[in-house]
């Protein structure tokens, strides 16, 4: 503030103490699986499914993680970080022997055979243009005005292609100060005329074993939840996990890694999709649940498995795994309605599927549903649609508080807003000002969602509750640099259960 000098109004800007709080994400969604190329064990974004086919390559016969993907996105799905696991594969490489120059294929695989990449010459001899093409010629990228000199900072350096391109990579053996005039590199080429390069002569790249969930080799990456936090820790939070076709039936190895799944979402404030035994039928589907400690809380299971058009097969049916379909309809739903609504009900379709495994009754439904097993169901009037919205701790038998899975997914959606909204207030002067401010900034949040009808009550005080005050900050805390906020709030139980009561009335009786 100036300092008065004379008689006179001064104009001084006070802080607000407002710190916003913004409710976090709800349905970013992580697979985890095999494709046969693209970035490996290096989570990747996509937002589309075309965007999933020319990183990842598409369907794949027998593989479940393209058909899960292209299912999240037909069914609300929009943001989505693909994991791709594999094992004993090798990436394309060789010397074009005129020039020395090495390039390598951008990941493991034999995905770039056909790809051919040329060199152009540019403006001067400090520069070269690199053209990438498919095997029928077709432009898949290009970069102009490109040079190795660091003296030469108006042009892109090769390192700019290794870190955009999807299909080459230098890896620090840059042409200097750029490759000959026309030098063409073919992923791989049946000869080597000159100025061209023979990429699988060299060094061919190779698949390695096709993955499978039940594979050893694919499970042992996933075994435990400090290797998944590995695969996942280096993005923004992800909300919904999901692992195509990884079952109860392989092996133990394979309860370890669902174990080490639902322990990485309570770690992480996310929720799993956990798929059935493909092989289950409605006698057995109970039988086969993961184990459920309280780390199956964040975690949900459907059933059956679907029937969808495979168009590697000239779209005749295919039996799939749900949970790409149903992280798909919690995407929708979360969009649509809210995190707290349950992802359920006659507007919970299910898009891009012919059929069910197994068309279930009500009388067999009603066997499943008590075990916190979620049916997909068939109706006439509706098509196949989400009819269950309990987690793995659903059971009647167990009474969890988070039997249900819009209550669960809504409280982790409150800690995780809640987390990232008070961060300001580390190391702010623990007292009573502090203690207002936050009762105001979480207060403010609450209120947000009871308008949008987030919560049970009438009122705001039936509904939440923000508390930060003395009586939870006592003394001895506040000397051990602890501060308190307990917040409360009364969720909206889905109606699972409707009961129509009908009654005769006797006519001419008072």
């Amino acid at each position: 503030m100036t300092t008065p000098t004379y008689p006179g109004v001064y104009i001084q800007e006070l802080e607000s103490g407002v710190h916003t709080i913004t409710g976090v994400a709800t349905s970013i969604a992580a697979f985890i699986g095999w494709a046969p190329q693209g970035p490996v064990a290096q989570p990747t974004l996509v937002l589309s499914w075309n965007d999933y086919q020319s990183q990842f390559g598409g369907l794949y016969p027998g593989v479940y993680l393209g058909y899960a993907v292209s299912q999240f996105f037909g069914n609300g799905g929009q943001q989505a970080y693909i994991v791709r696991l594999v094992e004993g594969a090798s990436t394309a490489s060789g010397t074009e022997p005129t020039s020395s120059l090495t390039l390598f294929a951008s990941s493991p695989g034999t995905w770039a055979d056909g790809i051919t990449v040329r060199f152009l010459a540019g403006a001067d001899s400090t520069s070269f243009s690199v053209q990438v093409l498919d095997s029928n010629g077709n432009l898949l990228e290009s970069f102009m005005n490109v040079s190795s000199l660091p003296t030469v900072t108006s042009r892109y350096a090769p390192t700019v292609i290794d870190a955009d391109s999807r299909y080459i990579r230098f890896e620090n053996n840059y042409p200097t100060p750029s490759p000959p005039p026309n030098v063409v590199i073919t992923f791989p080429a049946p000869a080597t005329p000159p100025h061209a390069l023979t990429m699988g002569s060299a060094a061919p790249g190779s698949p390695g074993t096709v993955l499978k969930p039940t594979d050893a080799a694919f499970v042992s990456q996933i075994s435990t939840s400090d290797q998944i936090h590995g695969l996942l820790d280096s993005i923004p939070p992800v909300n919904i996990v999901c692992v195509p076709g990884l079952t109860m039936l392989a092996s133990a190895s394979t309860t370890a890694a669902i174990d080490a799944l639902q322990k990485f979402c309570v770690e992480a404030r996310a929720f799993y999709l956990v798929d059935p035994p493909p092989l289950a039928t409605v006698a057995t589907a109970t039988s086969m649940l993961p184990n459920t400690a309280p780390n199956a809380a964040n975690s949900a299971m459907y059933f059956p498995w679907v029937w969808a058009p495979d168009p590697l097969a000239g779209n005749r049916p295919t039996l799939l795994p749900p949970c790409g379909l149903v992280a798909g309809v919690y995407a929708a739903t979360d969009a649509s309605r809210g995190v707290w609504k349950a992802p359920a009900g006659i507007d919970a379709g299910l898009s891009g599927i012919t059929g069910l495994q197994y068309v279930l009754n009500d009388l067999q439904n009603g066997l499943i549903n008590p075990y916190g097993v979620n049916c997909l169901r068939q109706f006439p009037s509706y098509g196949n649609v989400v009819w269950g919205a309990r987690t793995l701790v659903g059971a009647d038998t167990v009474g969890s508080q988070w039997k249900y899975v819009p209550i669960r997914r809504f409280a982790l959606f409150l800690e995780s807003s809640l987390y990232n909204g008070t961060q300001w207030a580390v190391f702010e002067p623990n007292d009573e000002t502090l203690w207002g401010q936050i009762r105001l900034n979480v207060g403010a949040f609450m209120q947000s969602l009871f308008l949008k009808g987030a919560f049970q009550g009438t009122t705001p005080q039936q509904a939440y509750f923000v508390k930060c005050d003395a009586e939870n900050n006592p003394q001895s805390s506040i000397n051990q640099g602890i501060l308190t906020i307990k917040v409360g709030f009364a969720p909206l139980y889905p109606a699972e259960f409707v009961i129509i009561q009908i009654q005769q009335m006797m006519a001419g009786l008072a």
